[in-house]
């Protein structure tokens, strides 16, 4: 169902694009007619901008509904060069198909759901229809009895299974064109490619020091001033052994209670640098623990059939006990959701909130080390968060090897 809502979603956002390529190849057929005439000569450069302008727009929405689409260096906005350009020359190809399959999918998106909806709910108003208006969604046959109601019932059921059978299968259909038609091409100069990965491997290596220094401060501050105190108190206990035996035993069990706070303290940090319940019962098993301490009701919803490298889930483990972290402490809400999948090589998260929204992926220390942690394994990273929520965070790795 969550697949089937997302492929949905997915295929009404095409749908503007879509309508904004319809109307760019329109425009285009004009400027060619006109150009018999010399006019449309002069519409070119405005029309290649808007083209460029659009297939921007469209990685963007691929992006955001997964692996983020690369872009070309900027094309060409005279007409004579645009001719011989091979990024623009892509994007015209993406523009037919995505004004005329993409169109129609995105079309689909919308009407399956408006039919399903109408014809299964059919029989809770059927006796209100009038009796020359058609029953089902597809405009054949009318109802006049019960059977009839219930046939039409049925034809919605249908479109339910076709929207759960076909609807992400549409939605990969739709934002195939875009991924292999707009992404920088084999022959796009590498110097985009060298620069985002300088800009990832400064990310990782800050990630990596800002986690050696949060370690450090948890071992300085906490762990290290217990074990201090132990020795303290078990020096005092000793001088005192001879003299007050009872003074000295009190000592002692204050020496062992810290002593035990210095080993949970140690336990923790440990926890922190590598959780073992990764090892031991794998990302399913992690994240249900993680749900489990949450302080926000929590569902889990893991198909990970195998297993993905130990960074990779480690880092996943962290971006969600982050995220679980920030829902609990900021955003109000009332339930939770995480969704971990496995597709393609990839391990797609999902955590959604029901909560107030408005979280920013700039705003704060914990986002940015989601960030981060992502980055330095080449993934992406997308948060969803309107006013009055709900907030979506998306995040998409590489399974590693």
């Amino acid at each position: 169902m969550s697949a089937a809502g997302a492929a949905t979603a997915q295929l009404v956002s095409g749908l503007n694009t879509a309508l904004l390529a319809l109307l760019a190849l329109l425009w285009l057929a004009v400027t060619a007619v006109m150009s018999l005439v010399g006019v449309g000569l002069l519409m070119a450069p405005a029309l290649l901008r808007a083209l460029h302008a659009l297939a921007g727009r469209e990685r963007e929405r691929l992006g955001r509904w997964g692996p983020g689409v690369v872009a070309p260096e900027p094309s060409p906005t005279r007409l004579q060069p645009a001719l011989v350009d091979p990024a623009t020359r892509r994007e015209l190809r993406w523009l037919v198909r995505h004004a005329t399959l993409g169109f129609l999918l995105g079309l689909l998106g919308v009407i399956l759901p408006i039919s399903a909806v109408r014809d299964t709910a059919f029989p809770l108003y059927w006796k209100f229809m009038p009796r020359d208006v058609t029953a089902t969604s597809v405009g054949y046959g009318n109802a006049h009895s019960w059977p009839a109601a219930l046939a039409v019932a049925m034809l919605g059921v249908g479109w339910i299974l076709i929207i759960l059978g076909l609807g992400p299968g549409m939605a990969r259909l739709q934002s195939r064109p875009g991924r292999l038609l707009l992404a920088a091409g084999p022959d796009t100069d590498l110097s985009l490619r060298v620069a985002e990965l300088t800009a990832t491997r400064a990310a990782a290596l800050d990630a990596h020091a800002t986690e050696l220094r949060r370690i450090e401060r948890s071992l300085h501050d906490g762990t290290q001033n217990r074990i201090v105190s132990v020795t303290v108190l078990l020096g005092a206990a000793r001088r005192m052994v001879a003299r007050d035996p009872a003074g000295a035993d009190e000592l002692l069990e204050r020496a062992q209670s810290a002593a035990e706070q210095a080993l949970a303290e140690l336990r923790t940090v440990s926890r922190s640098i590598l959780p073992p319940v990764l090892a031991d019962r794998g990302l399913a098993g992690a994240l249900s623990g993680l749900a489990a301490n949450c302080a926000v009701p929590c569902r889990i919803d893991v198909d990970v059939p195998e297993r993905c490298a130990a960074s990779v889930e480690a880092t996943a483990y962290f971006v969600v006990a982050e995220a679980l972290t920030n829902i609990a402490k900021h955003s109000g809400a009332e339930h939770a959701t995480v969704m971990a999948r496995s597709r393609g090589g990839r391990l797609l998260l999902t955590v959604e909130d029901d909560g107030r929204g408005c979280a920013d992926e700039d705003g704060g220390s914990g986002l940015t080390g989601i960030r981060r942690r992502i980055a330095a394994h080449d993934g992406t990273l997308s948060l969803a968060s309107p006013p009055g929520g709900p907030t979506t965070l998306k995040v998409d790795l590489p399974c590693g090897a």
